[in-house]
């Protein structure tokens, strides 16, 4: 077998000798070169097309979210992992809008180390096949995918945005209105609630069907799904955490490319984070519904990911979508201002809907279809684009109705 390629790259001699002991017994690795600044990773890099590159990011010159964002652009087809002792979010925020695929922060481990080199250079790998990347394939994501069901995904890095609520009750209502297939997956592998929001009793999750050595195929997978009464087919989240890092990226993809042939739509509910499982799932989203509140911190998170989409060229199907409206939050003009875009859907908040809805286990949209928030959600099917034809005289009336309560 062919080794992982790695080049090294820190202006500390001695990290760097760290580095290549942590990695002289793995088997499936070879360090190929060293470089002690950010020029002279650009130039290695150039010169070796290595696998992977480590690279630290405070450096003399040339810093290393600078060498990696030229390495990007000069060399595709490398995984760069940034390692540093700085683990704020504005430094992953700038490593993964670089070009970075996962950011370490040390002291390092050896099979920490060893374990993201192996998980990074497999997802590029599959990257490089779906994009060209010096290989004979030249698919596009959604020609790999084979495309039928449309894949809609709700993500933010900050928690407690609705994010679950939303997706839940948006799969419920496409269900019910389009009579059509829908699949609701919970990719929030550390602490999913899909299943307790739904209150379904799941007969297994995405850990066991991963763990199932039948092959993967549309039985086995639904094998593992539990319908809501609504029709919608249910992959729950593992019941720990530990379970959840048995499911790895090329999992998900194969679970995806599946379900995309069977099913008219694939909502999933993915964690907070930019995991390579998270990257696989918006690599192959039709639809990103990138989640906001009114909150600053949650803006702030906003902001970044759409630094970080534009790069990774998601921002033509991302949707901003405001949960939780209401009049005491940032208005509406100023996170549009701030965010340099105009915002997609709002749904109004309404507390005591969404919370009695939430611990009786019945989407609002089914208990109480004509509060504000229900018929936002429904409009939500339009303001995506996931509804075929036009729109009904009754849906644009009923958003009229909640831009007129709604519009502050």
């Amino acid at each position: 077998m062919t080794p992982i390629r790695v080049l090294v790259t820190d202006d500390i001699a001695n990290t760097r000798e760290d580095i290549k002991r942590l990695l002289y017994f793995e088997d499936d690795m070879e360090v190929v070169g060293e470089a002690g600044d950010g020029h002279e990773a650009v130039a290695l890099a150039m010169d070796l097309k290595p696998d992977v590159i480590l690279m630290d990011v405070n450096m003399p010159g040339l810093d290393g979210i600078g060498a990696t964002e030229e390495i990007s652009m000069k060399v595709p087809e490398s995984a760069i992992i940034i390692v540093s002792i700085q683990g704020e979010q504005e430094y992953l925020r700038k490593a993964m809008a670089a070009g970075a695929r996962e950011y370490m922060v040390k002291p390092l481990t050896s099979a920490e180390l060893a374990e993201t080199i192996r998980r990074v250079h497999q997802s590029q790998q599959r990257r490089n096949l779906q994009f060209g990347g010096g290989a004979p394939v030249k698919e596009t994501i959604q020609e790999r995918y084979a495309k039928k069901g449309k894949i809609v995904s709700f993500f933010c890095t900050k928690g407690g945005v609705g994010k679950t609520t939303l997706a839940c009750n948006l799969a419920v209502a496409l269900a019910r209105q389009t009579q059509k297939k829908v699949a609701l997956l919970d990719l929030d592998l550390a602490s999913g609630d899909v299943s307790v929001m739904l209150n379904v009793a799941a007969k297994g999750s995405i850990a066991d069907l991963v763990q199932d050595e039948n092959g993967m195929d549309l039985g086995l997978i639904e094998s593992y799904m539990v319908p809501h009464l609504t029709g919608v087919q249910i992959l729950a989240a593992p019941s720990s955490p530990e379970q959840g890092e048995l499911v790895e990226a090329d999992h998900v993809e194969k679970i995806l490319k599946i379900l995309r042939n069977h099913y008219d739509y694939i909502l999933v509910d993915t964690a907070p984070s930019y995991s390579d499982i998270n990257l696989n799932v918006l690599d192959a989203s039709d639809v990103i519904a990138l989640m906001l509140n009114q909150e600053l911190t949650t803006l702030k998170h906003v902001k970044s990911a759409r630094e970080i989409f534009a790069t990774l060229k998601y921002a033509g199907r991302t949707s901003i979508v405001l949960n939780q409206q209401n009049r005491e939050g940032i208005k509406v003009k100023d996170l549009e201002t701030t965010l340099d875009t105009h915002l997609t859907a709002a749904i109004p908040e309404d507390q005591r809907v969404v919370r009695t809805a939430i611990n009786k286990g019945q989407p609002f949209v089914i208990s109480q279809p004509n509060a504000g928030v229900s018929i936002s959600v429904m409009n939500l099917m339009e303001e995506l684009n996931l509804l075929e034809g036009d729109k009904s005289r009754s849906s644009r009336k009923n958003k009229m109705v909640v831009n007129r309560l709604f519009n502050f």
